[in-house]
């Protein structure tokens, strides 16, 4: 959410920043916000006027009162009472206004980064660089339900049985390298410095709205019937929303954390073929980094996280390509997004695996996450987030790469002490 100061004194800016994402739907809400907010200040004037007459009038009906003048003192507090039905009407009038300046606000996209490439949508990324060599074996690729089940490791048909649609059992080998790949990159990321972290996997509506946009709780949130509670899309929106309503001494920045979470998502939309199997589901397990911090160090942290992804897929032999998200293709708390993409030797092309976000100070905005600068000045923080590994998708990814001629998959060195020092894993 943006300062409505901002808005105000940069119509202009914002303006085409919604032009950029291409929302030119929105472009009216920027003269509406800047005269509801001009209305609203001049309300807020008229009411602290009528306060500061109130005060006056008040000592002057005690003078009178001391010197005998009690008629004089009685028409006297009749302009209080007149004034103080005023001032109730202003009250009511300054909380309506800033309620519609609020929700006009929370949908005004945030200004991006200028280096974000212009465009309309995930079709117009812009390819950053990849790492590692994507190789096509010379035997054929079986769909990844295909390979799972050939381990007797996936069972869908119990699952839509049990749950619908978007949902799945994992077996054996195929689950134990689930939670295998899910331990590894827990690991992975408290070697780099990051504190781990299991939160809360429901959150009320204030931090929702606090952490994303109303289109995007639209698409994704479950919400707990009867009760002011939604579970989580990622352990993103619990771990920022730990900070929310905190004033953090400059001097305990940043925080970085790594979370543990299950995720529930709607995933509201048509799948394509590819979206088969454990590809797009309501439910499933990520390993997430989330840095609070400086608005000064948060492109430095924006690069440590995407790289962070990046260097725990190479380590486990899965080539990637790292993806610069166009204008478009940014939800509207976000200033700059990088995808960080697996290769699919099957397909023979990369596919999103991960994401990593600069939010600036939107979300700290919304949930009032504050800093006391060492100058005794406040000012919001800045949060970031990137997903470090979220199986099963994951695991298409792994498969595909490491799978073998024979049948069996290969288990990298640095995954062999989660899998009981396994160096294979073999069809039934």
């Amino acid at each position: 959410m943006l300062d409505i100061k901002f808005v105000r004194e940069n119509p202009e800016i914002v303006k085409q920043n919604i032009k950029n994402k291409f929302q030119d739907r929105k472009l009216p809400l920027v003269d509406e916000v800047i005269a509801l907010d001009i209305e609203n200040r001049n309300v807020k004037q008229e009411a602290e006027k009528l306060r500061a007459d109130r005060n006056r009038i008040s000592k002057q009906i005690g003078a009178l009162m001391a010197q005998g003048k009690r008629e004089e003192a009685e028409e006297v507090k009749k302009q209080v009472t007149a004034e103080s039905a005023r001032l109730e009407e202003l009250s009511a009038k300054e909380a309506e206004l800033e309620e519609k300046i609020k929700k006009i606000m929370m949908t005004i996209p945030n200004i991006i980064d200028p280096s974000v490439p212009i465009g309309k949508d995930d079709s117009e990324n812009v390819e950053v660089q990849k790492y590692g060599e994507p190789v096509v074996p010379d035997f054929e690729i079986p769909y990844h339900a295909e390979i799972m089940e050939s381990f007797d490791g996936l069972d869908l048909d119990s699952a839509r049985k049990v749950a619908g649609n978007g949902f799945y059992y994992l077996m054996g080998d195929i689950a134990r390298l689930h939670s295998a790949v899910i331990s590894y990159a827990r690991d992975f990321m408290i070697d780099r410095g990051f504190t781990y972290c299991i939160p809360p996997y429901m959150i009320r509506s204030n931090v929702v709205t606090g952490v994303m946009s109303f289109d995007e709780m639209e698409a994704m949130m479950y919400k707990i019937e009867g009760e002011d509670l939604y579970l989580i899309g990622t352990s993103e929106h619990s771990m920022i929303g730990k900070f929310i309503d905190t004033i953090l001494p400059e001097a305990s920045l940043p925080h970085t954390l790594t979370s543990y979470s299950p995720c529930f998502r709607k995933e509201k939309g048509a799948h394509g073929i590819e979206e088969r199997g454990v590809y797009r589901i309501h439910q499933f397990e990520k390993q997430e980094m989330i840095v609070v911090c400086k608005p000064e160090d948060s492109p430095m942290w924006f690069e440590k996280l995407w790289q962070n992804t990046v260097d725990l897929f190479r380590s486990l032999d899965i080539p990637v390509r790292t993806l610069e998200c166009c204008s478009g293709d940014l939800a509207d708390l976000k200033v700059k997004s990088i995808d960080v993409e697996a290769w699919s030797p099957r397909q023979k092309k990369y596919f999103e695996i991960g994401s990593c976000s600069n939010l600036g100070d939107a979300q700290a905005r919304r949930l009032k996450i504050r800093v006391n600068g060492a100058d005794g000045q406040k000012y919001f923080a800045h949060t970031l987030n990137n997903t470090v590994v979220a199986p099963p998708r994951m695991l298409i990814a792994f498969l595909e790469n490491n799978l073998n001629a024979d049948g069996t998959v290969s288990i990298p060195e640095a995954l062999r002490p989660y899998m009981g020092g396994k160096e294979f894993i073999t069809t039934k």
